[in-house]
């Protein structure tokens, strides 16, 4: 479980996060949505170390981040596997070393164990068959599932996500959705996704925190946001669903 309080974040003189509080459940897909500008990728890189923030506590299992000495902060990140917006692969490595290399950088571990760790992390999110493959020589969605291996190959108690559906078409979106959804359960990882997606919302959104103007203004989930009051998720939620079908009219995924 994952608690923010207080959380607040500023630049220059301009407001990013205005007191953020909430809670991420263990073995849930915990969602944080809302347009572009408001605040959900400054929060996700507070909570997983990226960027201070100003004010406020962030605390793993009980762990404050920030008020932790630089030995427990090293702990608490070897628990966390981050799946980047891009994929934020190597270009000069192949699938298969690309998921390696967290185990490179963070464990003793034998050649022989990392090799068995990358192939099940592969197997299990379909790409056994391109360890051998670079990333240009596969698809984006073959990208995002490679950023997915990467970022459970530490056994991640803590699996953060963003924007995973980004330049994706609608059915290989849902597959990575049902991915995420498999993987949260099957390892019981607090998972926290950033989305402005609404089928990413409706599929795997167990718990929803929605951003606006660096407030949370409204908490829920997937069960519940269609009856929601709030104007400002309603025009989010409306706008979101004509976008959608606009690119389908002109054939864009």
């Amino acid at each position: 479980m994952i608690e923010i309080q207080n959380v607040q974040k500023a630049f220059g003189d301009k407001t990013v996060l205005a007191g953020i509080s909430g809670v991420f459940e263990t073995g849930k897909c915990n969602l944080i949505i809302g347009a572009s500008g408001t605040g959900k990728s400054v929060l996700l890189k507070c909570i997983v170390g990226l960027v201070k923030p100003d004010g406020g506590t962030i605390r793993f299992d009980g762990r404050d981040f920030w008020s932790a000495n630089d030995q427990e902060q090293k702990a608490i990140r070897t628990e966390i596997g981050m799946l980047f917006q891009g994929g934020a692969l190597f270009d000069s490595m192949t699938v298969a070393q690309n998921v390696r290399f967290p185990l490179d950088m963070q464990t003793r571990m034998s050649l022989s164990e990392k090799e068995d760790r990358v192939n099940f992390c592969l197997k299990r999110v379909g790409l056994e068959a391109a360890a051998q493959k670079m990333p240009s020589e596969v698809s984006g969605g073959m990208k995002k599932r490679v950023g997915i291996a990467r970022a459970i190959v530490m056994n991640s108690k803590y699996l953060f996500v963003d924007e995973p559906n980004s330049g994706l078409d609608p059915q290989t979106s849902t597959v990575i959705d049902n991915l995420i959804l498999d993987l949260t359960k099957e390892f019981n990882t607090t998972t926290v996704v950033v989305s402005h997606d609404m089928n990413s919302v409706m599929e795997i959104g167990e718990t929803i925190m929605f951003l606006y103007q660096g407030h949370k203004i409204w908490e829920g989930n997937n069960q519940n946001i269609i009856e929601a009051e709030t104007p400002e998720l309603q025009k989010f939620m409306f706008t979101n669903q004509l976008m959608r079908r606009y690119k389908q009219s002109i054939g864009q995924s």
